[in-house]
C-alpha cells in the first residue's frame, strides 16, 4: 500500500507553471520533506495533496484510489482522510481551542460523546488541555500552532500536509515544536509531508527529503544522502 503517489504530475497555480512532471511515492508513517526556496512549487504539491487544486496532467493517488487526474477532482478535500496545519495557523478568532477541534468532527458527523473523548486526548497529546476554552487572541505563538496542529490530529489522518508551520516562531521555540511534531508522528503513526526552506529543519524532520528547483525534482534521498551531497559537507 503507497500512502500517497504523484504520478507525473503538471499543475500551475494561478496560471503561471509551478510543477513540473513531479513524481513521487510516500510509505505509509513515512517522514518526508520538501525542501527548496519559495516560489518552487513546494506549497503547490501540498495543495495537490490536499484536494484544494487538481494537476493540469498526471495523477494523485491517496490509498490506492485516485484522487485527481488530468485537471479533474475526483475526491474533495473532506473525502481524503488527511489533516493540513498551515504557515498562518488559520485559527478563528471568535472559536475556543474546544470548538476549533470540534468542528472537522462534527463536519465529519461524529457523535458527541466521541468527539469529546477525541479532543480531551488531542489536546493532552499537544498539552493544551488547560486551555480548552481559550481562544487565539489569548494565546501565545506556540500555543497557538498546537491548536492548529491538534485541529488537523483530532480527526486521525492517516496523511498530515505542513506547509512551513514554524516559520513565524521564534528559534527557540520552533526547536520545541520540531521535536514535538517528531514524538507525535512516532506515536500516532501518520505519514507526513512537510514543507520548509529550512536546512537545518529538514534534516531535524525528515527520513527522506524532496529537493525542488523551478517546480521540478532535481534530489530525491535520506537525510543523511542529502546532507553528504551538499557543497562543504
Amino acid at each position: 500500500m503507497i500512502a500517497l503517489d504523484f504520478k507525473h504530475v503538471w499543475a500551475s497555480y494561478r496560471g503561471k507553471p509551478a510543477v513540473q512532471d513531479f513524481s513521487l511515492q510516500l510509505n505509509p508513517g513515512e517522514r518526508w520533506v520538501l525542501l527548496g526556496p519559495s516560489g518552487c512549487g513546494k506549497t503547490t504539491v501540498l495543495r495537490l495533496a490536499a484536494g484544494f487544486l487538481a494537476p493540469d496532467q498526471g495523477a494523485v493517488v491517496l490509498d490506492n484510489k485516485t484522487a485527481a487526474i488530468d485537471g479533474r477532482l475526483i475526491l474533495e478535500p473532506e473525502q481524503r482522510g488527511l489533516g493540513m496545519v498551515f504557515q498562518d495557523f488559520a485559527l478563528w478568532p471568535h472559536l475556543s481551542v474546544h470548538d476549533h477541534l470540534a468542528f472537522g468532527l462534527k463536519a465529519r458527523g461524529v457523535d458527541k460523546a466521541e468527539r469529546e473523548r477525541r479532543i480531551a486526548e488531542t489536546l493532552r497529546l499537544v498539552r493544551l488541555d488547560s486551555k480548552v476554552g481559550a481562544r487565539p487572541g489569548e494565546l501565545s505563538g506556540g500555543q497557538q500552532q498546537r491548536v492548529a496542529l491538534a485541529r488537523a490530529l483530532v480527526t486521525e489522518p492517516k496523511l498530515l500536509l505542513m506547509d512551513e508551520p514554524l516559520s513565524s516562531l521564534d528559534f527557540e521555540l520552533g526547536l520545541e515544536l520540531r521535536r514535538e511534531i517528531l514524538a507525535l508522528q512516532e506515536r500516532l503513526g501518520f505519514t507526513l509531508l512537510y514543507v520548509t526552506h529550512n536546512l537545518d529543519e529538514a534534516f531535524a524532520i525528515a527520513q527522506r527529503i524532496v529537493v525542488m528547483r523551478e517546480g521540478a525534482i532535481v534530489r530525491v534521498g535520506s537525510t543523511a544522502e542529502i546532507k553528504a551531497s551538499m557543497p562543504g559537507a
